[in-house]
């Protein structure tokens, strides 16, 4: 997909154009057998029916459907697919220990304009022989997803990528919120917030409850698009996600937005009414 001689495109840019980092292209991804590609699967399609489940709980659960695993494993696999239960740390990644930690700053805040509240979060998403994590920005009273990237790697590349596209297309909110996962409180993910002057919040461990907006979202999504189809290249992901949120922003009505779609709830345009 990225051609390093292109004559007229840099390298820079193809990833801009792809939507995943240089990181990404730069670094060869791990190689895991097709077992436990598929096993990684089983504990994602798992973890997102009961997001409290630790590696003990995961281990019952998978020596329950015929597969024989130690902890060890699984644990080392939750950790690679950025996973933790939720009584015990955030859903994406651990905070690194030097990153500074915001504050939270929703606690009994109406948040019913778009461009009020942002918030984002990285998920882990299965392909056919390997595995990539997709990360969103969200607009929390639209529900609308205003920029999102694809990386074979939980650093924080893609995560900054899809912020400053974000900024570039829609200006900037009031508050930024996210878990504690080191990609958001790393000092290249909070410096273009702090530089443009938007105000950081955070989550407290295991708050996964002000994280609902974006794990609906990765619900939607592997169930409806990314478990249907398996990808095989990133072109071929990029694309099968790039439809599927098109159709959710610009086609699927909520009830919570009045049946409004997220498009439109954004651009505060009234929902399309049925010809007669």
């Amino acid at each position: 997909m990225i051609e390093p001689d292109h004559p007229r495109l840099s390298i820079v840019r193809q990833c801009e154009l792809a939507s995943i980092s240089r990181s990404s292209f730069y670094r060869e991804p791990t190689v895991e057998s097709a077992a436990t590609l598929r096993l990684m699967r089983l504990i994602d399609e798992q973890f997102l029916e009961t997001p409290w489940y630790g590696s003990r709980q995961m281990v019952r659960h998978l020596r329950r459907n015929g597969w024989c695993v130690g902890r060890h494993r699984i644990r080392r696999l939750m950790t690679k697919m950025g996973l933790a239960p939720i009584y015990q740390h955030p859903k994406t990644s651990e905070p690194h220990p030097r990153h500074k930690v915001y504050p939270y700053l929703l606690r009994h805040l109406t948040i019913d304009q778009p461009n009020h509240v942002w918030c984002a979060d990285v998920t882990y998403i299965p392909m056919r022989r390997g595995f990539l994590y997709l990360v969103a920005i969200m607009d929390w009273a639209s529900r609308k997803v205003l920029a999102w990237r694809l990386s074979n790697t939980m650093d924080a590349d893609f995560c900054v990528a899809a912020l400053e596209e974000a900024i570039v297309r829609h200006g900037k909110p009031g508050i930024f919120n996210t878990d504690q996962g080191s990609q958001f409180t790393s000092h290249d993910f909070t410096g273009v917030l702090n530089k443009v002057g938007i105000a950081i919040s955070m989550d407290g461990k295991g708050a996964w409850r002000d994280n609902v907006l974006v794990e609906r979202l990765w619900r939607s999504i592997k169930y409806e698009e990314i478990y249907l189809r398996a990808c095989d290249t990133v072109s071929e992901a990029r694309a099968s996600i790039g439809r599927y949120l098109a159709f959710c922003d610009g086609r699927r009505p909520r009830s919570s937005l009045d049946r409004r779609t997220p498009d439109q709830a954004y651009f505060d345009r009234p929902p399309q009414t049925a010809a007669a």
